[in-house]
């Protein structure tokens, strides 16, 4: 696995370039991003329009136009953004932990962590579902792509557990995500719709019921674990 999850986001920032109008331009749009996003947490993707951002970052309509040339450009923008900061904040830390189960836990904590903290605020993937489930287009299909990618993220992590001998070699991967993906729904459902007490508690106890089912018996990791060292013998 990469230490990266793949996107098509915009350009790296070039905090070095000579071309101080070129630079000044990026930071605009950055700023003007980070702007977009702390509103699309809390207003939905929906809730953006070009207007609305030059309100709250008090630039002109045009001028704010000028760097997204559209509202459905500015939304894939957040949604492109979004997976960028999800990437670096889960993925990546995540990608530090031992192959296999360890890393496939790290993965859902920090999901889970993250989740949790977006309780408030809300979670672009969660509410750009349900705004955009039936809606096909350009902005859908952004959302669609960075979605798979993390669950494919997840999916490699279920794989690798399999291989190391963690979890049964029956293990279906995709119905263990399926599984793992619908308590971090739930957690989101009860505590930022329901305001349920004790949701979190809940989704770590049923991470832990689902995993149970998969888990390899302790003496099934050991003749793997023998095997890959023999195999990487001369």
């Amino acid at each position: 696995m990469t230490d990266h999850l793949p996107t098509t986001s915009e350009p790296a920032r070039d905090a070095t370039s000579p071309q101080r109008p070129l630079l000044k331009g990026r930071q605009t749009r950055a700023a003007i991003l980070d702007a977009a996003l702390a509103l699309a947490s809390h207003m939905g993707l929906e809730g953006l329009s070009i207007g609305a951002l030059a309100e709250v970052t008090q630039m002109s309509k045009s001028g704010v136009f000028a760097h997204f040339g559209s509202r459905e450009e500015l939304q894939i923008s957040v949604v492109r953004e979004y997976h960028a900061q999800f990437s670096e904040e889960i993925f990546e830390p995540a990608m530090a932990a031992p192959r296999g189960l360890p890393r496939f836990r790290a993965l859902f904590d920090r999901w889970f962590k993250r989740v949790s903290v977006e309780i408030d605020a809300g979670c672009i993937y969660i509410s750009g579902a349900v705004e955009f489930d039936d809606r096909p287009g350009p902005v859908r299909d952004a959302l669609v792509g960075m979605v798979q990618t993390w669950h494919l993220a997840l999916v490699k992590a279920i794989d690798m557990a399999i291989e190391e001998g963690h979890l049964r070699a029956d293990t279906d991967a995709q119905q263990l995500l399926f599984e793992v993906h619908a308590l971090i729904l739930a957690l989101h459902h009860d505590a930022r719709f329901l305001r349920r007490p004790g949701a979190d508690a809940r989704a770590r106890a049923g991470f832990e019921n689902v995993l149970s089912r998969y888990l390899a018996a302790p003496a099934a990791a050991a003749p793997r674990a023998r095997a890959k060292r023999a195999a990487k013998q001369p």
